[in-house]
């Protein structure tokens, strides 16, 4: 079997490892419109069962991708001068896009991948494949030349964000809110490399007209913003892609729904699948699980792709519905900041609206929330958090596949 994966990102890429690990016989091209170790954004986040699933799939790239990340121990929301609020029993692991993409193409050129790089396909008659597994991004070229078909639905969030790095290195997921006399603007920062840190912002388009943001050029915009968050930032330096892509662009999020995912030999994968709000934290998680299914269905139909591309459609693509449905409540909720935080509560009241703005906590946890503001209470958690993040480790096991 001939298998294409066109696209070079974490779907693209761990479909090809998964491909060669079922069947050494197979020949498997990564084909990629940019050059190698381009790559766009600063880094991703993920947690214990990304990590199950990888272990359970490919343990070797599995323990390369764990021994690389950084943990971050807790998240902290900061509304304006007023005191941290502290979201505990919450952690996860963060890691530079850059460095994954490295180590899934390290694996991938050990199982004898081919690599295809500066290549644009925007049809699959460029593609001479038994498989075209279509991991090209939100913006697919191959979804969109058959988007009819698809059933394509593209639905724009209203916000404005630009996906930005900073200098500043903390141990802790922060959600940074800074007022401005044309409405609030925040960040979400996380650890991504031993030297900066991921810093998406985000604002109301009011505020980001009202702000000039609209019109500046990249340069001063970033001054504009360094002066907004100085606070937060500590006086350190927000950061512009080093990935030779171009400046940073302000965008427009975009919610990706197709009412099938596949067409002939060809199947969707990643963002060109779907897509969820980043105030998630899903998108490389949900990319790597659909790699995963698509291998299943593939292997539980011994290779017929006939049966196995309409199985994986129907297992995988009614699973996205509830994450993209908690997805858009979290894009609603940054929708509303400046309402939530113009209604006058408290930093402990608003941060808790925060912690549940994807609708999955249970009324009393409040009270655990307040409790968590006590340094004593907190480090128990974290505690606690530490003790089963290393028992969950231990009982990885080995992988189904070899």
């Amino acid at each position: 079997m001939r298998i294409v994966c066109v696209g070079g990102g974490p779907a693209g890429l761990y479909s090809a490892v998964l491909a060669r690990l079922a069947s050494a016989g197979d020949e498997v091209v990564v084909v990629e419109r940019n050059p190698p170790d381009a790559t766009h954004s600063w880094g991703v986040t993920f947690g214990e069962d990304f990590l199950d699933d990888l272990h359970a799939n490919d343990p070797e790239s599995a323990r390369a991708i764990h021994d690389a990340a950084t943990v971050w121990s807790e998240q902290v929301v900061r509304v304006a001068d007023r005191p941290p609020v502290h979201l505990g029993g919450k952690y996860g692991y963060s890691l530079g896009r850059a460095r994954l993409l490295e180590i899934l193409t390290e694996r991938c050129h050990r199982l004898g991948v081919r690599f295809e790089f500066g290549r644009e396909v925007t049809s699959t008659d460029e593609v001479d494949a038994d498989l075209v597994v279509a991991a090209d991004g939100v913006g697919s070229r191959l979804r969109t030349a058959h988007a009819e078909h698809h059933g394509t639905t593209l639905t724009p969030g209203r916000n404005r964000y630009i996906w930005l790095g900073t200098s500043r290195i903390s141990p802790v997921f922060t959600f940074a809110f800074e007022p401005t006399p044309v409405g609030w603007v925040w960040f979400y920062a996380y650890p991504s490399t031993a030297s900066a840190s991921t810093c998406i912002v985000e604002c109301s388009p009011r505020t980001w007209s009202g702000l000039g943001l609209d019109a500046m050029d990249p340069a001063a915009g970033l001054q504009v913003l360094e002066g907004i968050f100085d606070r937060a930032l500590d006086g350190h330096r927000l950061l512009a892609p080093p990935d030779g892509l171009g400046p940073a662009p302000w965008r427009n999020f975009r919610e990706v729904r197709n009412a099938t995912w596949r067409r002939g030999n060809t199947v969707l994968v990643g963002d060109a699948a779907h897509t969820t709000h980043f105030g998630i934290g899903s998108g490389t998680v949900l990319a790597v699980q659909d790699s995963i299914a698509l291998a299943e269905a593939v292997r539980s139909c011994a290779g017929d792709l006939a049966t196995a591309l309409p199985a994986y459609d129907a297992r995988r693509r009614p699973a996205l519905d509830p994450v993209q449905a908690m997805a858009r409540r979290s894009m609603h909720w940054f929708e509303n900041v400046d309402s939530e935080i113009a209604t006058g509560a408290d930093p402990v009241r608003f941060a808790y609206s925060l912690l549940g703005r994807r609708g999955d906590q249970a009324p009393w946890q409040f009270r655990l929330h307040q409790a968590t503001q006590i340094d004593g209470v907190r480090r128990a958690r974290r505690t606690v958090t530490s003790a089963r993040r290393s028992l969950r480790g231990l009982r990885r096991g080995p992988s189904r596949s070899g």
